[in-house]
């Protein structure tokens, strides 16, 4: 009797520690060797990347495929215009200096809010400004309002590369 509760008991033992194996085989890590650079996060052995960045790893700025000048149009609730915009670096990676808004040389600092988005707001003067860009392929669209003492003009413009 003695031997059969020995042998059941290695037979428990056994299956015990197959089960064992068996269970943390099939809970891996997928982020063991997942690098998630600039604050990026794993999880499921993806990356989820702050705004700001983007890439498999969050290895890319995101304002950087916004560099560039737009040639394109505006259209306003006062108005229309054609003319160009440029969009630079700032020295904060988040960034973006945007120059001649309103075709007037009128600059703004952007931030960035999404991987395709930005907003801004800024003065010169009695003018103020504020307002959202979005950048879809090589087309950017600046949504904004400007006001100075006497007026407030609702805008759009559109520009490409």
């Amino acid at each position: 009797m003695k031997q059969i509760k020995q042998i059941a008991f290695s037979a428990l033992l056994t299956i015990s520690a197959f089960g064992a194996v068996v269970y943390t085989s099939c809970n891996k890590d997928e982020c063991k060797d997942v690098v998630c650079q600039n604050g990026g996060t794993c999880s499921e052995g993806k990356c989820t990347c702050p705004t700001g960045y983007e890439g498999t790893n969050c290895e890319t700025k995101s304002r950087d495929k916004f560099i560039g000048t737009y040639a394109g149009s505006e259209i306003c609730t006062v108005g229309t215009d054609n003319y160009t915009m440029t969009i630079a670096t700032n020295s904060d990676a988040l960034k973006l200096t945007m120059t001649n808004l309103y075709n007037e040389s009128y600059t703004a600092t952007c931030n960035m809010t999404a991987t395709d988005a930005f907003s801004f707001s800024g003065s010169s003067g009695a003018v103020t400004f504020s307002g959202t860009g979005k950048l879809v392929s090589n087309t950017l669209t600046v949504t904004y309002t400007i006001t100075n003492a006497a007026t407030t003009n609702s805008c759009t413009f559109t520009g490409n590369k």
